[in-house]
């Protein structure tokens, strides 16, 4: 049976602190996942997913970015990006000796993009990423597009999108992803929005993200 424990590493800062979700049947893959603006590690969303990849033989790392950790409630300051990226690069690190496998990391909406922006600075971090509604431009401000780090991302990357995402419609997300010279995959949840949990999403979702994980990088 999986099981799930409270996770800390203050060794260095920022600290890495967490839920680590540990599967019964290790795959000797890792996951490092982590929360949008509004939210934390333990948000519905993080919660299904990391179960899911866990069953899936997945040891996952769901953590709280560094202005989280700073205060519990709020959005994140701009001026603290880097340190939320650099919290992200500590938990891989720290999961690395944990893993005998490959190690992803993923995130959710503003998670996602401080994930990705991480990866294009550092392209040998992990072997791939996984980023949950990608916010590419603020609701309604299309021409605000969060895609000056694309053409530097040489880690392939699976973008997992709501039909109804007001932070970029598909459409708009397959035009920037051309920007990205890596492998590229985007698949559409129709109907879900942001959140992409919701009253129009399927029971099965966090299941088929695994699944369009496990086939955009086979073994």
């Amino acid at each position: 049976m999986n099981s799930v424990r409270e996770f800390a590493d203050a060794s260095a800062e920022p600290r890495v602190r967490g839920f680590l979700n540990e599967p019964a049947q290790p795959n000797g893959d890792a996951l490092v996942l982590t929360h949008g603006a509004g939210a934390n590690c333990q948000s519905k969303l993080l919660t299904a997913v990391a179960g899911a990849f866990a069953d899936a033989g997945f040891l996952v790392l769901r953590c709280d970015l560094a202005f989280r950790q700073s205060r519990p409630f709020g959005p994140p300051f701009p001026a603290m990006a880097e340190r939320d990226r650099e919290g992200l690069r500590r938990a891989v690190e720290v999961l690395r000796p944990l893993a005998a496998g490959r190690i992803f990391l993923g995130g959710h909406s503003y998670g996602g993009r401080q994930a990705s922006m991480l990866a294009a600075a550092q392209p040998r971090l992990v072997a791939g990423l996984l980023l949950l509604s990608y916010p590419l431009h603020p609701p309604r401000k299309p021409t605000e597009l969060r895609t000056g780090h694309f053409p530097q991302l040489q880690t392939a990357a699976l973008f997992v999108h709501g039909g109804r995402d007001p932070f970029g419609s598909p459409d708009e997300m397959k035009s920037a992803l051309v920007l990205i010279p890596a492998l590229t995959r985007l698949a559409e949840i129709e109907g879900a929005g942001h959140e992409l949990l919701g009253k129009k999403s399927s029971d099965d979702l966090p299941l088929r993200i695994v699944q369009a994980l496990e086939e955009f990088f086979p073994r």
